[in-house]
C-alpha cells in the first residue's frame, strides 16, 4: 500500500525538532527565518525577516542564497503554512548538512494567531 503525503510528514517529524511559537518568537534574534511556502503564500504574511525559499526549490536554492552559503551550522526555524511543509524541509535540510535547522510547529498559521 502506497504511503500518502502525511505518512511522509509524520515519519520527518520523527526525525526532527519542532519548536513553538513561544520558542520561535524567544529566539528570532538569533536565529535565521526560512519561510518554504510559495511566493504568493509568502507575499500574503510572513514572519519579520523571513526569507522565502518555496519548498519545491529549496534543495536546489539553499546553498546559493547568500544567507545561507556557508552557514550549515547556522540556527534556522523553518516554517510553512501549518508545519508539514517546514518539517520535510527541515529533514531535508539535515541531509544537506544544515544540523541546526527546526520547524516551527503549526506554521505560520499558528504564528498569526499567536
Amino acid at each position: 500500500m502506497p504511503i500518502t503525503a502525511m505518512d511522509l510528514v509524520a515519519n520527518a517529524k520523527q526525525n526532527i525538532t519542532e519548536i513553538s511559537v513561544t520558542e520561535a518568537r524567544q529566539t528570532l534574534s538569533d536565529h535565521l527565518i526560512l519561510d518554504v511556502r510559495e511566493p504568493a503564500e509568502f507575499s500574503a504574511g510572513q514572519i519579520p525577516n523571513a526569507i522565502n525559499i518555496p519548498r519545491g526549490v529549496l534543495e536546489f536554492q539553499i546553498n546559493n542564497h547568500p544567507a545561507f552559503t556557508g552557514q550549515h551550522a547556522a540556527k534556522i526555524i523553518i516554517c510553512c503554512q501549518s508545519g508539514g511543509r517546514s518539517a520535510l524541509a527541515t529533514e531535508s535540510l539535515h541531509k544537506l548538512g544544515f544540523s541546526n535547522a527546526v520547524s516551527l510547529a503549526g506554521g505560520y498559521k499558528a504564528w498569526s494567531e499567536s
